[in-house]
Parts: C-alpha cells; sequence; structure tokens
C-alpha cells in the first residue's frame, strides 16, 4: 500500500538508506513529499514538488488579512505567512501579489516569510518547480536573455510562480512555458534565443 508522506515526516524508527530518505537519531525520514511503499522501503517524489528551504525567493498571492498577519498562497500544501511588526514597514491587501524571502519553514507545515516587496501590476505565470533552474539558467543567463529581449521585468519564485511585467508580456509568458516543456531537451538555449530574435519587441 503506498501513502503520501511530507518532507520532513519519519517514515520508519529504524535507519534504512532508500533514495530521497534521510537518518536522524537511528530514524528514516523523508526529504520530499512523494509516494511512499513501506515494503520494500520506497518513495517517489510527486513531480513539480516544491520543497521550502531557508532563503528561498518565492512569489504568491495575499489570500487573507488578519492584523499585522498576512497569508500568502504559494501553491504549497501547507500555510505560508508573513508576520509583521511594529517596526515593519509594509502593508498589503487581499490579492496583492508578492515576492518575499523564506525566514523559516516551521514543523514541515508553516512557512515564515521576510523582506517582502510589493509587485505591482503584472501577470502570473505558474510552471512545475522541477523546471525553475531550467528558466533561470546558470549565473542567471536564461532569465536574463528573456527579459532583456522582451523588454519584460520577471521575477521568478522557487515555488514555481513567475511573476512578468511590462515589455512584451505574451511572449515572456510563451518562452517560459516552451521552456518548461522543452527543458529536458538539448540545445534549448539557442532554439530560445533564436526564438525571440525573431519575435523580439520592436
Amino acid at each position: 500500500m503506498k501513502d503520501i508522506v511530507l518532507p520532513g515526516e519519519m517514515v520508519t524508527e529504524t535507519p534504512i538508506r532508500a533514495s530521497h530518505t534521510y537518518i536522524e537519531d537511528g530514524k528514516t525520514y523523508s526529504m520530499v513529499l512523494g509516494m511512499y511503499q513501506k515494503e520494500p522501503l520506497s518513495i517517489v517524489p510527486l513531480e513539480g514538488t516544491w520543497v521550502p528551504h531557508i532563503e528561498d525567493t518565492v512569489v504568491g498571492i495575499v489570500s487573507s488579512v488578519k492584523n499585522s498577519v498576512y497569508e500568502v498562497d504559494l501553491k504549497f500544501f501547507g500555510r505560508s505567512l508573513i508576520i509583521g511588526g511594529k517596526f515593519e514597514r509594509f502593508s498589503f491587501k487581499l490579492g496583492d501579489i508578492v515576492e518575499a524571502t523564506i525566514k523559516d519553514v516551521e514543523e514541515k507545515k508553516t512557512i515564515i516569510l521576510s523582506y517582502p516587496r510589493l509587485l505591482s501590476g503584472g501577470t502570473l505565470v505558474s510552471i512545475k518547480p522541477a523546471k525553475i533552474p531550467r528558466l533561470i539558467g546558470r549565473d542567471n543567463t536564461m532569465i536574463r536573455q528573456i527579459s532583456d529581449s522582451t523588454g519584460s521585468t520577471i521575477v521568478v519564485g522557487k515555488n514555481g510562480i513567475v511573476w512578468v511585467n511590462g515589455g512584451d508580456v505574451a511572449l515572456a509568458t510563451e518562452v517560459i512555458l516552451r521552456i518548461q516543456d522543452e527543458a529536458h531537451v538539448s540545445g534549448l538555449t539557442e532554439r530560445i534565443k533564436k526564438m525571440m530574435e525573431t519575435r523580439m519587441v520592436k
């Protein structure tokens, strides 16, 4: 029988080495959100799963406002919160798009965000988090190329949400989705370059 396990969830009280697991204090824990099979022990990550890490940059939508606590939808299975203090100078409303940095992940299910920034206007593009490194490229080369060619300002969230504003938003969106679909294909960088050269903003 297979069950869903969460990152950090104990899967057995004995130390067993298997893919996508780690051992702590003689017990075995899952490193990912995935399908768990007990015998033989195996964990298969769910496609597109994003495992939050401290200092990840994320993009989301404010989904709840209560006093100085803002809940942000990051397309994550748990909660994501911006907690304001008396020295904080930010204020958001329901539906605002924000960029923020992960400060902490509590009990596997609650993300605490810091350094929030309002992203005004723009369009959100959702892609599989596993494809984000390909979209960014080595030393930010791919995302810089897209931004320069389309004239768009682009903010990439490690959670798979990308904010695009200004310039040729339609072309930038098309390119982002193409990278998601063809991330595994060799020669992608050159194909994307040629695509934008023929259709870039005049």
